[in-house]
């Protein structure tokens, strides 16, 4: 559930396994659904520095937590101020099957969208170009939020030296945004499902959450309850 195996937990609890890393320890916290305060006890007490101010924060508050519980028969994921995903429900993993188990660069979804290309979602005439300029000027506001985080001034440089296209649009910089179409998603287990695609930021840890909604009645609301019968018990 945490990211981290059975055994590692087991020689952890026992002291066999000592100064645990700072990611796992991120790990066990969003697993342990414990709020900042609460965290921060637990970095202390394996001897290592609880996350600094002005660093991008991976935590889920508890908060967070409920609200991808609740909200069980839609797809939710929640992402870092830079893009990096951290916690989903159930549907959000059964309609992006594999999603969950990325790990490093290729987790951070600007990335994906750079440089393997590989979001599931059928684009329409430009709207894979307009997607990619609001990715960019998300990160550029991250940038001015987080000056001093080392982990998005890596992503930044790599992305920079990796794709000419990141390149070329972190230097213009276009903060004019377009509405967002509804996405076409491509699924294994229902097909091609439309969705409308709405993002919203929490305040408290700065999260990005990502939630998916059909029209009711529609064709892709059905095809929603259909992924919540069978992908849900499949996954």
């Amino acid at each position: 559930m945490s990211g981290i195996s059975v055994d590692y937990l087991v020689r952890l609890e026992q002291g066999r396994a000592r100064n645990p890393s700072p990611q796992v320890l991120a790990s066990l916290a969003r697993a342990l659904r414990i709020s900042s305060s609460e965290r921060d006890i637990l970095y202390r007490a394996a001897g290592v520095a609880p996350p600094a101010a002005g660093i991008i924060s991976t935590h889920v508050s508890p908060g967070v937590h409920r609200i991808l519980d609740r909200l069980e028969n839609t797809p939710v994921a929640a992402y870092t101020a830079s893009w990096d995903f951290v916690q989903s429900n159930t549907m959000w993993d059964a309609l992006f099957a594999g999603e969950v188990e990325r790990v490093g660069r290729e987790a951070n979804l600007v990335w994906r969208a750079f440089t393997l290309k590989d979001i599931p979602v059928i684009w329409g005439d430009g709207e894979a170009t307009a997607f990619q300029r609001d990715l960019v000027a998300d990160l550029h506001a991250a940038a001015s939020g987080y000056p001093r985080d080392p982990g998005l001034s890596s992503l930044i440089a790599d992305l920079r030296r990796k794709s000419t296209s990141f390149d070329d649009m972190w230097r213009e910089w276009d903060v004019t945004r377009q509405p967002a179409p509804p996405k076409r998603v491509r699924s294994a287990t229902v097909g091609t499902v439309t969705l409308d695609c709405d993002i919203l930021t929490t305040h408290d840890v700065d999260l990005r959450l990502v939630v998916y909604t059909a029209p009711p009645g529609s064709e892709d609301a059905e095809k929603l309850d259909l992924l919540r019968v069978v992908g849900v018990q499949g996954s």
